[in-house]
């Protein structure tokens, strides 16, 4: 087996990232998406810079990316962070270097800070983003309503401490 490595994201990715959402989606934890989006309303969603897949074997096993928080220039610097991990590879670090990553790559892009929305009982992406820097800034109560059901996020963030 050769090594996870990372790169960046491209068009020829999408039909592995797509079915890597659709199983986040499965969860009922990972996003309040029921269905992925075509690859248009996708790669517009998402920064052009920040967009990163960890591949192993040729395969991609998860992928990372940044989305603006706002359009107004004073949040420029501000993006929200999206980590999604094949069921197969969650628990084996690959979240943990997509995020390091992403966050060296939003640093050299000007980003300073990195915000996450997470569900509550997604404890594992909680621990990720914690172990990466990100601190807890509030909890968003009922949110929103996924099939009957309100949840809660917890509204986390990382102040880059390289752009001041």
């Amino acid at each position: 087996m050769k090594a996870i490595r990372l790169r960046p994201l491209d068009k020829n990715d999408w039909y592995s990232v797509s079915k890597i959402y659709s199983e986040g989606i499965a969860t009922g934890i990972a996003t309040f998406e029921t269905e992925y989006p075509s690859w248009e309303q996708w790669n517009n969603k998402y920064l052009s810079h920040g967009r990163l897949v960890a591949v192993l074997n040729d395969a991609v096993i998860g992928f990372a990316v940044l989305a603006a928080v706002s359009k107004r220039i004073v949040y420029k610097g501000v993006a929200e962070v999206s980590v999604y991990v094949s069921e197969a590879f969650r628990g084996q670090h690959v979240g943990e270097r997509l995020l390091k990553m992403l966050i060296r790559e939003s640093e050299a892009n000007g980003i300073w800070t990195l915000q996450a929305s997470v569900f509550s009982e997604n404890k594992a992406s909680i621990n990720l983003h914690l172990k990466c820097g990100f601190r807890m800034v509030g909890v968003r109560e009922k949110i929103g309503k996924l099939k009957g059901t309100w949840y809660d996020n917890l509204l986390l963030e990382r102040r880059s401490e390289i752009i001041q």
